[in-house]
């Protein structure tokens, strides 16, 4: 299998499972912010979250209203409502078509305009040259197995001063072996790294995870992940570091 039909193969199969976990609703990154939360952005209270616990600051964000600005691979009905809210000229794009609904759902909910394009991170072919303010791209990296693409894309559909926020997990978390970490808070090293998900299992292993609809994962060093936004042509101007929510297997998120 080629590199170019490996990568395609593995975006319909994360696209497939990501519409099971919408349908099974128990993925909190599916899950919808409330009209009570949209209603208190609205009034100015608010907050986005690139990972679980912390808040990016405040003071990252540009002026909101009217802000053109990208939700990159964020659906299921989270970060871009708020955006709206906030009277920010919102696009999302997502691989899945039930993560979009999730969106689409709230906006006619809360009376929210945003629009809804289904499609790759990778390839945001569908936007002109500069035409976003602010791209707004929660934890989703994982799920593709090359990031030069996305960081390219990104600065292309950037104008001049505009404002990436991305995250990203440690690489180093991969080694470990995952079901252990999240259903016993131990650390126990399993995997050489980079991990590419799809070739640590075995053949049949491989075949019920398609079977199951379960997403498939790939580690990316700090030179993938840091440096290639350097090298794409981004200036990072502002860096913190999160942690896993290990006191409950299943926080309540905030957005």
């Amino acid at each position: 299998m080629s590199n170019a039909s490996e990568t395609g193969k593995i975006f319909q199969l994360n696209k497939a499972a990501w519409d099971t976990a919408v349908n099974s609703g128990d993925n909190p990154y599916t899950q919808i912010v409330s009209s009570a939360h949209i209603a208190e952005a609205r009034k100015g209270n608010w907050s986005f979250f690139l990972s679980d616990c912390q808040p990016v600051p405040r003071e990252w964000f540009p002026e909101l209203r009217g802000c053109k600005v990208l939700c990159l691979a964020s659906g299921g009905g989270q970060q871009a409502p708020v955006f709206a809210a906030l009277g920010a000229d919102v696009t999302l794009i997502d691989a899945s078509s039930s993560q979009l609904d999730q969106d689409r759902f709230v906006a006619e909910r809360d009376n929210l305009t945003m629009a809804l394009v289904e499609g790759d991170m990778a390839d945001l072919s569908v936007f002109p040259d500069e035409t976003f303010d602010l791209i707004f791209n929660p934890l989703s990296t994982l799920f593709v197995p090359d990031l030069v693409p996305v960081w390219r894309e990104c600065f292309r559909v950037l104008r001049g001063g505009g404002v990436l926020m991305t995250g990203f997990m440690n690489p180093d978390e991969f080694i470990f072996d995952h079901e252990v970490l999240d259903n016993e808070g131990a650390f126990v090293v399993k995997y050489p790294l980079p991990y590419v998900e799809h070739e640590t299992l075995s053949s049949a292993a491989l075949a019920q995870r398609i079977r199951d609809n379960k997403m498939f994962h790939f580690s990316h060093t700090m030179d993938d992940q840091l440096g290639g936004l350097m090298r794409a042509g981004f200036v990072m101007t502002g860096f913190y570091e999160d942690r896993r929510p290990e006191e409950d297997k299943n926080p309540v998120r905030n957005f």
